[in-house]
């Protein structure tokens, strides 16, 4: 299959991604076709460079090249590791002209954007997404960030790569938990923006979990399409941007209440995309069929981890501190049916609550975190 090019184009700046099977063996000659072959840090994780690491031929006897290895996992997307990166980019002696090419899923991606970010007060940036999730969604649209304890994504910036290379390939390694993580952000897709994209996810769901390249290609290619008309459109999350949030704000609180340890962040999304739909039907603006739909479609692709011991009133707590808060009044972000949303900045206390014990938190402030 030929590989596609899409073009993101931003107020700010415009930068390609390519999407194909074996497209992250061409990295080096990418690199050059796309002026980005100065110097450069490339950070990664210790497992995903064992895996991927002799297939980008970026390695070699030059120390410049040698990677800065993060740890994996969530807990790793602090500002502590991204005082690591500075001290690598320091070692490296690297300028204003260099670049920190990413390696990895969404902490990564993230990670070693923000450092790119703030670097120098900012040096160019190359995502090669190595989970689905990352493909779909993270590596696309410029935001970079690590976490608080108190929550998620609460440092950050806006700071668009200057290339990102999606290869379905990389897939074929990632745990079948892991691949289903990033589906639910296909499926988040499909809701917000292609009803045709979420009947394609159930009818072809199978195909997608066995990492069909065939099958998965326009997958990824659909949502970065999407992404990159909803980033053209609104850069910097002002309005239309919101509704890439549905189903984060519950999805975001679960992940603080279990300090990053329980879920994959998909999982959590699928989660949050429940509660959504439930509070979008409350209110009538998505049908109880449709509902039905996406319940269906989320139990089809496998369980998810418990969350009977968490507290509603907990997760409202966190929800408080959401970055989607603005002058004291919550953004939500609900369903019309599939394919379509709305904002509502009207919703109270009781109905989160509700929505939340809907998917089955508990109400006793009897949570236990781990």
């Amino acid at each position: 299959m030929t590989p596609i090019r899409l073009i993101v184009q931003s107020e700010r700046t415009r930068y390609p991604v390519i999407i194909g099977a074996g497209v992250s063996r061409q990295l080096p000659a990418l690199l050059r076709a796309y002026g980005l072959d100065g110097q450069r840090l490339v950070v990664s994780a210790a497992p995903i460079w064992r895996r991927h690491g002799a297939r980008l031929r970026l390695t070699g006897a030059d120390a410049v090249t040698r990677p800065a290895l993060i740890a994996d996992g969530e807990r790793a997307k602090t500002l502590e590791t991204v005082a690591q990166l500075y001290d690598a980019c320091l070692a490296r002696a690297l300028d204003r002209s260099a670049v920190v090419v990413a390696v990895g899923g969404g902490v990564v991606g993230d990670t070693a954007g923000f450092a790119a970010a703030s670097y120098l007060r900012g040096i160019r940036l190359v995502q090669v997404p190595t989970t689905l999730l990352a493909q779909v969604d993270s590596s696309v649209g410029g935001k970079v960030g690590v976490n608080l304890p108190v929550g998620k994504n609460l440092v950050g910036a806006f700071h668009p790569a200057s290339l990102v290379v999606c290869d379905p390939e990389l897939l074929v390694t990632l745990s079948r938990r892991e691949l289903r993580s990033g589906l639910y952000e296909v499926v988040k897709y499909g809701v917000i923006a292609s009803r045709p994209l979420f009947t394609r996810v159930a009818r072809d769901l199978d195909a997608i979990l066995a990492c069909d390249p065939d099958v998965l290609t326009p997958i990824v290619a659909a949502c970065c399409r999407i992404k990159a008309r909803v980033v053209g459109a609104d850069e910097r999350e002002g309005g239309v941007r919101r509704i890439l949030n549905f189903g984060h704000t519950v999805g975001h609180a679960l992940e603080a209440l279990t300090d990053y340890g329980r879920f994959r962040h998909g999982e959590a999304i699928g989660y949050g995309m429940l509660a959504a739909a439930r509070l979008s039907v409350v209110r009538g603006t998505m049908t109880p069929a449709d509902e039905s739909r996406l319940t269906a479609l989320i139990a089809r692709m496998g369980a998810l981890p418990p969350v009977d011991d968490l507290d509603a009133f907990d997760a409202l707590d966190v929800i408080a501190h959401d970055k989607k808060v603005v002058r004291g009044r919550l953004h939500f972000v609900l369903a019309r049916g599939i394919g379509q949303t709305t904002i509502a900045n009207d919703v109270r206390p009781r109905e989160l609550v509700a929505a939340m014990r809907h998917i089955g938190l508990c109400a006793g402030r009897t949570t236990r975190r781990h």
